[in-house]
Parts: structure tokens; C-alpha cells; sequence
């Protein structure tokens, strides 16, 4: 007995569902509705289509019976004048017993070419930039507020606001504190930081670098370009921003650290020409010589 219910509920669900036909033009026959045989061809079915539209139209018969039967009339010309919708129709008519197959390729047919690809994707870029920008702005704040915890950052403006009062601090019930105003202005002017932590832009979200990636494309080819006719057909000496970006790709480290660098350090480092594989090797052997001799 339970083995039987699951080809009982089989059964009834095939009893409920429309027959494969019925789900284009429910009970009735697209063909005889338009007054056409199967093997009508394209001219036929739309002249068929204009003709009955003229006498069923509610702008040309206004009877409720005529509204109805032009509702149909004209659902089944979408479904005859396009190709693949009407291959799928003669397919369900020779086919009735494959009702999900039928049903499913329905459905497909006319809710699945309505949604636009292009807007999906681009609803899809806009959830996750939104998405993207809020989780960096939140990780931006807690990094800014846990700075603002440390003693270095209370001594650097406690400073500040000792520079701009004049050694004037406010008083308030005994004890010092600072101002509101002076706090918030003096915040601004802290310079902070935060290593691995960058401040929220738009210009970084996956969406705005979607839409500018052509650009991008297009800088970096011409970058390559000018590198090449440059430094390989020219043979010129390297300008010191490229030599610096040499550097800085030889070593292996990132831009900002890079830029953290003192400048005469700077120097000493381009002026090895570390970019080239003897001095590279010559200073990684300096280097941990002079980290032995540390030790």
C-alpha cells in the first residue's frame, strides 16, 4: 500500500496538469481559432490574423463575447508567427504524453527570453558594489575608531589642539577636556595610517570597474606600447618613475610600502639597477650578510 501512493500522487498530478496542448491556447486549437490547417505557412497565418482582427477587435465590435474571442484569436498568432514557439507547439500536438517536457519548454519559451540578460547583469554588478562599499566603509570606521584608541594617535592630537588653542586648554567641572568642535576639526587635520585598510571609493567597486574595464584595457596596451618603443627600440635610459617601478616589481614589495620608503633609500636601492638578475643576486648576498652580522 505505501508503495503505491508515490504512483498514485504520479497519477494524480498528471490527471491536474493541462494537456500539452492546452497550455498554449487552453482548450481550444491555435490553428482553428485562426481558421488555418498545421501545414499553414507564414503569409496565410498572418493574413488569417488581420482578417479576424478587423471583425472581433473591441475598437471594431464591442459585443463581450467578440472581446473574448479576439483575446484568443490573438494569443494564438504570438504563438503561430513565431517559428520556435509554433515548433514547439506541433511538437506537444504529435507529443501530448510528454506533458512536462511540453510544459517546461512553454514556459521557457515565454517567461525566460523576457528578462533582458543585460539588466540582470547589471542589477547584479549594483547589489554587489552596494554590497562591496558598505563592507568596506564599516571595516574603514572600526579601523579609524580602534586608531583613535591608541595613545599615539590622543598624544598627536592632543598636540594639534595645543598648537591651535595656543596652550589654551578648556576646563569644564575641573577637568580638562576638549571642546567638541576644537576635537572634530583637529580630527580632520590626523592624518591616519591604517595599514590594509583604505578609505570607501566608488572608482574601486567591482560595477565602476566593470563598466571602465575597455578603458583600463586600452592604458594598459598603450602603456605596453610606449614601454616597448621606448626602452626596446630606443634603447633610452630609464626615466626615474619607471626605474622606480622596476625597482619596486624586482623586490617584490607593494606600491604603498613603497612609497613609505625614505627617499635617499629610494635612491641607493634604483641606482643598484636591481632589475638586472647579477645586481639582484649581489644584493640579497650583502643583505644577509649584513643580517648575520645583526645577529
Amino acid at each position: 500500500m505505501a508503495a503505491a501512493a508515490p504512483l498514485l500522487s504520479l497519477l494524480l498530478l498528471l490527471l491536474l496538469l493541462p494537456a500539452s496542448n492546452a497550455i498554449y491556447c487552453d482548450e481550444d486549437d491555435c490553428y482553428d481559432l485562426l481558421g488555418l490547417k498545421q501545414d499553414a505557412n507564414a503569409s496565410e497565418i498572418k493574413k488569417a490574423y488581420y482578417k479576424l482582427s478587423l471583425k472581433h477587435h473591441p475598437d471594431k465590435n464591442p459585443d463581450p463575447e467578440s472581446r473574448k474571442l479576439f483575446v484568443k484569436i490573438a494569443n494564438a498568432y504570438e504563438i503561430l508567427k513565431d517559428e520556435s514557439t509554433r515548433e514547439q507547439y506541433d511538437y506537444a500536438i504529435a507529443h501530448p504524453e510528454e506533458v512536462f517536457y511540453n510544459t517546461a519548454q512553454y514556459y521557457r519559451a515565454y517567461y525566460g527570453h523576457k528578462t533582458d540578460p543585460r539588466a540582470v547583469l547589471i542589477g547584479l554588478l549594483l547589489i554587489v558594489s552596494a554590497f562591496q562599499y558598505i563592507n568596506q566603509l564599516t571595516r574603514y570606521n572600526q579601523a579609524i575608531e580602534s586608531v583613535k584608541q591608541t595613545p599615539a594617535y590622543r598624544n598627536r592630537l592632543k598636540a594639534l589642539e595645543f598648537e591651535r588653542t595656543g596652550g589654551i586648554a578648556s576646563k569644564k567641572k575641573g577637568h580638562k577636556q576638549m571642546d567638541k568642535k576644537v576635537e572634530e576639526a583637529v580630527s580632520n587635520e590626523v592624518e591616519l595610517q591604517i595599514h590594509g585598510v583604505e578609505k570607501p571609493s566608488v572608482w574601486r567597486l567591482y560595477g565602476v570597474q566593470f563598466i571602465l574595464l575597455p578603458y583600463f584595457i586600452g592604458k594598459v596596451l598603450t602603456w605596453e606600447i610606449c614601454w616597448f618603443w621606448r626602452y626596446q627600440v630606443k634603447k633610452l635610459p630609464y626615466a626615474w618613475e619607471d626605474a622606480c617601478y622596476l625597482t619596486q616589481t624586482s623586490l617584490k614589495i607593494p606600491a604603498s610600502t613603497w612609497k613609505n620608503i625614505d627617499e635617499s633609500r629610494k635612491e641607493d636601492l634604483v641606482t643598484r639597477r636591481l632589475w638586472e638578475k647579477s645586481n639582484m643576486e649581489r644584493y640579497i648576498a650583502e643583505t644577509r650578510k649584513e643580517s648575520k652580522r645583526r645577529r
